[in-house]
């Protein structure tokens, strides 16, 4: 089994608990107006490699991911490549390695059983999902991905059932995704699920245009500024005031 990888990051920090190695793999069926990565979206590109490979290179630093470190796999989408996933982490979990996913959630469709039944498989190796949550509405996600998210908000649930802790990810971009209607409603969807275990809430750039440029490709958002990161806090708080409602809810019934 080999993977199309795009490349490899030895010191990753902002990917999961702890340090991280990380492994972006190559393909995405999304098309995010902010994506920084468009060079991991042809589904052909990118470089073949073994899971053996990649825990080898784990190994090689292995003592700076002893602190609660491990492996995320992030891309491009990796659960466009669940067989390769399942032999990579089965490996990792021979050696007691934290495992973790960074992923749109974009591949998972509960009415595909032979998919479903790889996912089951993967998820009982898997210690942590990281789940970008791009828009809460369906026709807005449509409007700035260019993908439904029905599936993808059947997989929150999903992570919920297969009890596998989950992170949530949502790029505030002005203008797009920092009305504070949606950001709630996003609040009160997340906050039903007992797995939920942190919300990060990031701030749109615009690191990614320069790559656009040189890959020939028009830049989607441009002239969006970046988003100020004062603001930022007020629009973590109103999805966390969503999350706090919902739960309430819960609590009284």
């Amino acid at each position: 089994m080999q993977g199309r990888i795009h490349s490899l990051e030895s010191f990753g920090t902002v990917d999961g608990p702890g340090t991280r190695f990380v492994v972006f793999v190559q393909g995405c069926p999304m098309r995010c107006a902010y994506c920084h990565n468009p060079d991991t979206w042809e589904m052909s590109g990118g470089t073949l490699m073994e899971p053996s490979y990649i825990i080898e290179q784990y190994e090689r630093n292995s003592p700076f991911y002893a602190n609660g470190g491990g492996i995320t796999v992030t891309g491009g989408e990796p659960l466009m490549q669940v067989d390769f996933l399942i032999e990579l982490f089965t490996l990792a979990k021979e050696k007691n390695i934290h495992t973790c996913i960074d992923s749109s959630g974009i591949a998972y469709n509960p009415e595909n059983t032979a998919l479903v039944s790889k996912m089951d498989r993967l998820m009982e190796l898997t210690d942590l999902v990281m789940l970008d949550i791009k828009h809460i509405d369906p026709d807005k996600h449509k409007e700035l991905v260019k993908q439904p998210n029905e599936n993808i908000l059947k997989f929150v649930a999903y992570l919920e059932e297969k009890n596998v802790d989950m992170w949530i990810r949502h790029v505030v971009v002005p203008g797009y995704t920092d009305d504070d209607k949606y950001l709630f409603d996003l609040g009160y969807f997340i906050g039903q699920f007992s797995n939920l275990k942190a919300l990060d809430v990031l701030p749109y750039h615009t690191m990614g245009e320069n790559k656009y440029e040189k890959l020939g490709l028009e830049y989607p958002l441009k002239g969006v500024p970046p988003m100020d990161k004062t603001i930022l806090i007020d629009k973590k708080q109103v999805i966390l005031d969503g999350i706090r409602k919902r739960r309430a809810e819960m609590q009284n019934k």
